[in-house]
């Protein structure tokens, strides 16, 4: 389970706090401090991503994602650094500039333990994801890729395709889950996230993302 239960108020809370953020950061080069009305709850270690995506035509592009899969950083803390690092140091991207910024939604998955998955063999792994519920990380040596739980349902993915498309996230061959030594987990998630920029959330439970 996620180690902090998001109510609405929550979630209104967290995705003000990436955006407002990101805002000071390209006003000021700061890092924003924590506002003295941050909910106790919200102070525990959580594994998070933030997303920023453009909103075009009813689409969501993406324009930035980056964030820390493991509970190793306060909630709070780990939405403000990866909200700066998604609109200002995912490769893919340049940097968001602060006239784009209300064109901009904010997204945020706030991540449960991942889990290694135990199978006897790697053919039964497609068994044991549930595409719209599990996020998968795959490490392989070096080699690290995740992909979040809402992405095969963007793309209609199924659970073989979404393997080999996290094997290729990491820089591996689209094979890669097949071969041993391949170390797959699986995670959940609560997906918080605007509606459209600056306006109303909508929160999705793990196993509600399709």
């Amino acid at each position: 389970m996620v180690t902090v239960e998001i109510t609405h108020q929550d979630g209104e809370f967290l995705v003000g706090l990436a955006r407002k953020a990101v805002e000071n950061y390209l006003k000021t080069g700061s890092i924003l401090r924590l506002p003295p009305n941050t909910p106790v709850k919200l102070r525990k270690r959580c594994g998070v991503f933030v997303t920023i995506n453009n909103l075009k035509n009813g689409t969501r592009v993406l324009r930035g994602c980056i964030g820390y899969p493991y509970q190793t950083t306060v909630l709070t803390k780990a939405v403000i650094e990866c909200a700066i690092s998604s609109a200002t140091q995912d490769p893919r991207f340049s940097p968001v500039t602060l006239l784009e910024l209300g064109e901009l939604i904010f997204e945020l998955s706030i991540l449960t333990i991942p889990e290694l998955i135990k199978t006897s063999s790697p053919k039964h792994l497609p068994l044991k994801i549930e595409v719209g519920k599990d996020g998968l990380i795959i490490e392989r040596g070096i080699h690290k890729g995740l992909l979040l739980p809402q992405v095969p349902v963007e793309y209609f993915w199924n659970s073989k395709e979404f393997l080999s498309k996290t094997c290729m996230k990491a820089g591996l061959t689209p094979d890669c889950w097949l071969m041993k030594g391949t170390k797959i987990m699986t995670f959940q998630c609560v997906l918080v996230r605007e509606v459209t920029p600056k306006g109303t959330i909508e929160i999705y439970s793990p196993g509600n993302l399709r």
